[in-house]
């Protein structure tokens, strides 16, 4: 595959990290009524293998959606279970009817959130790519991390994930979120290799005090 990519076009990557994230603060904002942000480091390329290792197999809250046009592939966020639940209970107080696990409200209230996160990052990642990312309904997991893989449909046959580790900050729950993407990597190299050096990759962006480098 032709893998070659402008080095001036490297820093395209973390912009479309830092955007998606910012979209995804001010969506749980506008459409939650919570007042989130979203401190974010930069976002790490690691090959499959050392994905494997990073995702680990312990019990989380997986949300994942299928990109149905270029870059394709998929987006899977991952949350630890008591952050998850401290967060769907910030959506729905009251709900105790589940003290292990989650209860049908809270499960409905982190699919909610969830279409919120996947929404607004792929229109992160649309803005600065400058195209169009349509997606599927996003899917609730709650498991193992190798289940939650094995709901997603499998390990995809690419050789590189986009890491991005992430916290948000609401008034009632600080909230650790890993970002993993897999995008079919020569769909994507094709979308990055069309942008327009001579335009303003900058106006696609928007500053923000909420990320840290």
């Amino acid at each position: 595959m032709g893998l070659k990519v402008d080095v001036r076009k490297l820093e395209i990557f973390n912009k479309v990290s830092k955007e998606g994230s910012r979209q995804v603060a001010d969506s749980l904002s506008q459409m939650s009524g919570m007042d989130a942000e979203i401190e974010v480091a930069k976002i790490n390329v690691l090959h499959m293998d050392d994905v494997k290792t990073h995702l680990g197999d312990e019990t989380a809250v997986g949300i994942f959606v299928e990109l149905t046009e270029p870059p394709y592939g998929y987006v899977l966020f991952l949350l630890d279970p008591a952050d998850s639940k401290q967060l769907a209970q910030s959506m729905v107080p009251g709900d105790t009817s589940a003290e292990s696990g989650f209860s049908d409200m809270e499960r409905s209230a982190i699919q909610e959130i969830g279409n919120i996160m996947t929404s607004g990052y792929i229109d992160g990642w649309a803005n600065v790519l400058d195209t169009t990312i349509n997606m599927g309904t996003p899917t609730f997991s709650y498991g193992p991390s190798h289940k939650i893989i094995e709901q997603m449909g499998g390990w995809p046959d690419e050789e590189i994930v986009f890491v991005l580790d992430s916290q948000i900050t609401t008034a009632e729950a600080d909230v650790d979120l890993t970002v993993y993407t897999f995008p079919q990597v020569q769909e994507l190299v094709e979308l990055v290799q069309a942008i327009d050096l001579d335009t303003d990759i900058q106006e696609d962006t928007v500053a923000d005090e909420r990320f840290v480098n």
